[in-house]
């Protein structure tokens, strides 16, 4: 099956945060009151694209191994259905939003980085590794994305979806484009 053919059949995107949403980087700042803060940086063309899906009734969601108030808050700008935090064992979080969602695991996509992502990639229907991840991930996964992770990696994804499913012209017309 080609990657386009396995596009055309998500219905509910899934990723990592960092590495997949940002960079992996991780900026600890201080607070007013001295507490330092952990903060990271999110592609806004990533951000765009997520909310493109949630038009065309994709959902997408987060699972990560850390707990971040920076996470949440892109979830809900980017209109992220799931947003699940402190997990790094993924299976159970995974089978949970299958059951919410009703969605098949071969209609699911996984965008991942590191090793804790290969589990879910191995049990979706298409898993993408960032082109910054692991070189045992990339191994595991059914396509490697041309952009980093918090480089576009993600919005390299929402495109192919759409364009797969047919979204792609109305998306353009819709800026005006072409």
């Amino acid at each position: 099956m080609t990657n386009l053919e396995r596009a055309a059949r998500v219905r509910l995107l899934l990723m990592d945060v960092d590495g997949v949403l940002t960079d992996g980087r991780l900026y600890n700042v201080p607070g007013p009151e001295g507490k330092m803060y952990e903060t990271k940086g999110f592609d806004s063309q990533d951000g765009i694209a997520l909310q493109w899906l949630s038009w065309k009734n994709i959902p997408t969601g987060v699972i990560s191994g850390r707990m971040s108030p920076a996470t949440e808050e892109r979830a809900r700008q980017c209109k992220m259905k799931y947003v699940y935090q402190g997990h790094i064992e993924k299976i159970p979080i995974l089978n949970e939003i299958l059951a919410d969602c009703g969605v098949h695991p071969d209609q699911v996509a996984y965008i991942g980085d590191d090793f804790t992502d290969v589990v879910i990639m191995k049990r979706v229907g298409f898993g993408i590794a960032t082109a910054n991840a692991r070189v045992e991930v990339k191994q595991s996964a059914h396509m490697t994305t041309e952009a980093k992770g918090g480089e576009g990696a993600v919005r390299e994804v929402c495109e192919l979806i759409m364009k797969a499913q047919g979204y792609w012209e109305e998306t353009l017309k819709k800026y005006e484009i072409g």
